[in-house]
């Protein structure tokens, strides 16, 4: 697939129902690692998928996995890191639970009534599918089952896990047989936590025995090749509405930092994309996304 061009912004209410939903958090990865690695040639899957083919620089609710996925699940994804400059009026949202006032919910914002829109899809008929990575989806204690018992159905095993050294490949296989499992008359969310990026992070750097951006740029260059089956899994289905972020960044010594759940902006700028994954059979969409 060659590079993407500038495309509208998704309607949720147009396709929740018609296509399945990819949310995809690429855990702790920074913006600039990520921008970089785009630059540098070392994601060239991730770039012919991206709208315009970069990623678009947005800012974190929450500086470490339990508190942004929890967020995330409630509809308040990342924002732009730039002021919104449509006569100064809020970013509109993808999803967003019904409460009065809102000024964030627009036409083309899925509102439902559940407390997540995890719920909202199960309750329309979605298969909810959760596909996890790093400790806080691990199911090992109550805190870490909290998470995931957001969906219907979790899967986490330590070859997914952070020390995993082929996680991101047994991560997409999983999904993949999840996905064919699937009948192909009802809809899907599959939600898939990367933990490749997380440290320890020079598992994918040889000889590397610290955690750098440019290990993490290294692992996410390995996450870029395990990627394609999943999409064409997806494109069989049907197309989906996909969402890939990161939920965090993470400081490796800047101004004395180090690690996450701390306010600086390299934990607080992450890498996002939102698109139309267009269908095997989709010839308009695919039109449309080739630019």
């Amino acid at each position: 697939m060659s590079g993407a061009g500038e495309r509208a912004p998704l309607d949720a209410n147009a396709e929740i129902g018609r296509r399945d939903v990819l949310f995809v958090t690429l855990d702790t990865l920074r913006y600039d690692v990520a921008a970089g690695a785009l630059a540098d040639g070392l994601t060239p899957n991730l770039a012919a998928l991206l709208p315009g083919g970069r990623w678009e620089r947005r800012h974190t609710p929450g500086s470490f996995t339990y508190a942004a996925h929890h967020a995330f699940f409630a509809g308040f994804l990342p924002t732009p890191a730039e002021p919104v400059s449509d006569g100064g009026r809020p970013h509109e949202r993808l999803f967003a639970a019904r409460f009065a006032g809102s000024a964030t919910t627009g036409r083309r914002t899925f509102v439902h009534d559940e407390p997540t829109w995890v719920g909202a899809l199960a309750a329309r008929g979605y298969r909810t599918l959760c596909v996890g990575g790093v400790g806080f989806f691990n199911k090992q204690t109550p805190l870490c089952r909290t998470l995931p018992g957001l969906f219907e159905e979790s899967h986490w095993s330590e070859a997914t896990g952070v020390t995993g050294a082929d996680s991101t490949a047994e991560q997409v296989r999983v999904t993949c047989r999840l996905l064919g499992e699937t009948p192909s008359d009802r809809r899907a969310l599959l939600f898939l936590n990367v933990s490749a990026l997380h440290q320890p992070n020079c598992l994918f750097t040889p000889g590397a025995t610290e955690d750098s951006p440019a290990t993490q740029a290294a692992a996410l260059a390995y996450v870029d090749r395990c990627l394609p089956p999943l999409f064409e899994a997806l494109r069989n289905r049907g197309g989906a509405l996909c969402v890939l972020c990161s939920d965090h960044g993470t400081a490796y010594g800047e101004d004395g930092y180090s690690g996450h759940r701390l306010a600086h902006e390299v934990v607080w700028t992450v890498p996002y994309a939102e698109f139309l994954l267009p269908g095997a059979g989709d010839a308009d969409a695919l039109a449309d996304a080739s630019g």
